[in-house]
């Protein structure tokens, strides 16, 4: 464990928690911070709350140095967005080739509120669950953009912020092993159980991947992903846990 403080992109979601997990074996003192945008799937909020509780409680994840957590108010990202991950709108492609979940700047504008966040918990590690591997094709997920936006924070807040993004290269079978790695088949139940990730908000349907409505892009891409785990014999994924 290095002698770092870290805060991490904590959204509730299945990727967000493992980078969680990851944080808190790879640094001394760990916090998290979240943003409320407007999203459709609004009980995200709800659940990182629960997966917040639920890894205090877990065994296989040493949590003692897990501290503050912020939720900020981003309500006019929504409001400008118009996108079909901030209305009702259908999900569909666009003519550029990108979904249309996709929120412009978000990433971005994200990494800048948490950089704020961590100078003043003096911390130097942003921790985001980005991957462009398995994921919608989001330009602002690429490892080539944060690079850059890690640049332009370090130029613009004189410190050198180092942004973590440990399944940037994994697939989501690759994530459900990451997480068994890190805490065994506790931390894979807690995540089937308390995260969310469909982007339509849905949890009436509990699916062995866990809850979502099976349909949407998200869903799609965790059900995926657990099949081939599963598939796989449920392997621990160590590659990357240091």
């Amino acid at each position: 464990m290095t002698q770092s403080a870290a805060v991490v992109l904590f959204s509730g979601g299945q990727d967000s928690t493992v980078c969680l997990a990851w944080a808190l074996k790879n640094f001394n003192h760990v916090s998290t911070v979240g943003f409320d945008y407007g999203q459709r799937h609004q009980i995200e909020l709800e659940c990182r709350q629960h997966v917040l509780t639920a890894l205090g409680d877990c065994d296989t994840v040493e949590t003692g140095h897990l501290g503050d957590d912020a939720l900020l108010d981003l309500s006019v990202l929504g409001q400008i967005s118009e996108t079909s991950l901030t209305s009702e709108a259908e999900i569909t492609m666009s003519e550029q080739g990108l979904p249309s979940t996709f929120v412009p700047g978000r990433n971005l504008i994200f990494l800048t509120l948490a950089s704020a966040v961590a100078w003043r918990r003096n911390a130097d590690i942003l921790v985001g669950g980005m991957c462009e591997t398995d994921y919608s094709g989001y330009p602002d997920c690429r490892r080539t953009t944060l690079d850059a936006q890690q640049q332009a924070l370090a130029l613009g807040m004189e410190r050198d912020f180092r942004v973590d993004t440990p399944l940037m290269y994994k697939t989501k079978a690759d994530t459900f092993a990451m997480a068994k790695a890190l805490g065994g088949n506790e931390l894979v139940e807690l995540i089937v159980e308390h995260t969310h990730t469909c982007y339509l908000g849905d949890r009436s349907a509990r699916h062995d991947w866990g809850y979502g409505c099976g349909t949407c892009p998200a869903c799609e891409l965790r059900a995926n992903g657990w099949d081939v785990w599963q598939a796989a014999g449920c392997p621990e994924d160590t590659t990357g846990l240091a």
